[in-house]
């Protein structure tokens, strides 16, 4: 089958050596980037999802969202000015500042600086984002609708267009390699590192920066998912409305943020002395075909992108010891993963756990933001809680990590990302193959 869709192809003359694991190499973590409800350091928001804590909260006044959402996972405030020009900044989306401040924190952790440690024509950026400029188009329209044509900015569109977080990142640091973005809605930060992944094996890139950004506390959106029936809904206290995997479960919580990993060739990040966190050794994909928002109910379609994802990294279910669920938080979404993960990993019941109960669930980047985690767990030996988790649904028959952390070697984990119109996408992490770690 071809590499493309996930499943491995014969090893080539230079693989045949790797060290690394699996039959084929992976691609090396060195470097995080987080702007996430729990915040901003990777260490910390670890730290913050292993103890238990919510990063949900009531929509403040004077947010845009106050009013429309019963709670949110909000990420801190970026300045425009913190990460571009001050003359840069008019109509820059949100969702790009929230980028580039991640990728900003992600190359200052690998210690990583384009022209400098790195050709920029072998190094690529793929960002993902499910809406891309939504506030920036929604303003847009309110001023067409206000003063006629010249009410619009010429700045509308690179301002909204998806593929800006892309665009404004390789233009900050020179980076001139491969570039695009992905748009596969919830599967798209994962599917994002799933293409580092296949640039720096196919010999393309030498260091990948991937992730995704989301930008969507804001009324429309809100008031769609909330006519759609999708968010969580009368609770009390905001941070008990994400509750994957929970029988008392309604819905999700909406979140934002961004999350960027720094991916690189173990050899590249070797011969400059770089720790890496953890490998990304496998990824898999594959669609449902089967409703534009329902999953397929027996979970097949995800058990095929993880099934993909295992023979990519040349592993067994037996190899996985923990599992981060998509886990939403939805009444179908939950039952069918389980489905899935049981028909998968049949006997061998991995540990599982979503992190959503803390974060929310930031659309595009939720992909991303979990495979940092999964990396950061891989690294610690620490697998964090599913928050708020107390009862679970007896249709989620799974080994819950529950109540408090767990900890111990873990020799590879699984990472799930499932999306409006049946996008699968699943990736497989291990421990880090440079000679130093994290």
């Amino acid at each position: 089958m071809s590499e493309r869709w996930g499943y491995p192809r014969p090893e080539t003359e230079g693989e045949q050596d790797s060290s690394r694991r699996g039959a084929r190499p992976g691609a090396v973590v060195t470097g995080l980037g987080l702007v996430s409800p729990l915040g901003r350091k990777p260490a910390e928001v670890f730290e913050a999802l292993a103890a238990g804590r919510s990063g949900l909260s009531a929509v403040p006044e004077g947010h845009a969202a106050h009013g429309w959402l019963p709670a949110a996972g909000i990420a801190p405030p970026v300045d425009g000015k913190e990460v571009l020009p001050p003359t840069e900044t008019r109509c820059v989306d949100r969702f790009v500042l929230l980028a580039l401040a991640a990728a900003d924190d992600a190359l200052a952790d690998a210690g990583l600086a384009v022209g400098r440690d790195v050709d920029p024509h072998r190094t690529a950026v793929v960002l993902a984002t499910g809406g891309g400029g939504l506030e920036t188009f929604e303003q847009q329209s309110h001023r067409r609708l206000e003063r006629g044509r010249p009410g619009v900015s010429p700045y509308l569109l690179p301002g909204m267009l998806s593929n800006m977080a892309t665009a404004r990142i390789a233009i900050k640091h020179g980076i001139r390699g491969y570039s695009s973005a992905v748009v596969t809605a919830c599967a798209a930060g994962a599917q994002a590192v799933a293409e580092g992944l296949r640039l720096i094996r196919s010999g393309d890139a030498d260091v990948v920066v991937c992730g995704g950004t989301e930008s969507s506390l804001h009324p429309t959106i809100a008031a769609a998912f909330t006519n759609a029936r999708a968010l969580a809904q009368g609770w009390e206290d905001p941070t008990e409305a994400s509750r994957p995997f929970d029988s008392r479960r309604n819905g999700f919580v909406l979140g934002e943020g961004s999350a960027v990993l720094v991916l690189e060739r173990a050899e590249h990040a070797d011969a400059r002395g770089a720790g890496g966190y953890a490998d990304v050794i496998g990824w898999g994909a594959s669609t449902d075909a089967h409703h534009p928002t329902m999953p397929r109910p027996d979970g097949s379609g995800a058990a095929d992108a993880m099934r993909a994802a295992l023979a990519n990294a040349g592993l067994t279910p037996g190899d996985i010891d923990y599992v981060n669920a998509h886990g939403t938080g939805t009444r179908i979404g939950d039952v069918a993963e389980t489905a899935a993960l049981n028909a998968v990993f049949g006997e061998h019941r991995p540990a599982v756990s979503s992190t959503k109960g803390a974060t929310g669930h930031l659309l595009g980047a939720a992909g991303a933001l979990e495979a940092a985690v999964t990396a950061m767990a891989v690294a610690r030996g620490t697998l964090p809680p599913t928050l708020n988790l107390t009862d679970p649904d007896p249709a989620c028959d799974l080994d819950h990590v529950r109540g408090a952390a767990r900890t111990g070697p873990v020799r590879a984990a699984l990472s799930n990302a499932f999306a409006f119109g049946g996008h699968n996408l699943s990736l497989i992490l291990g421990p880090a193959s440079t000679r130093s770690t994290r």
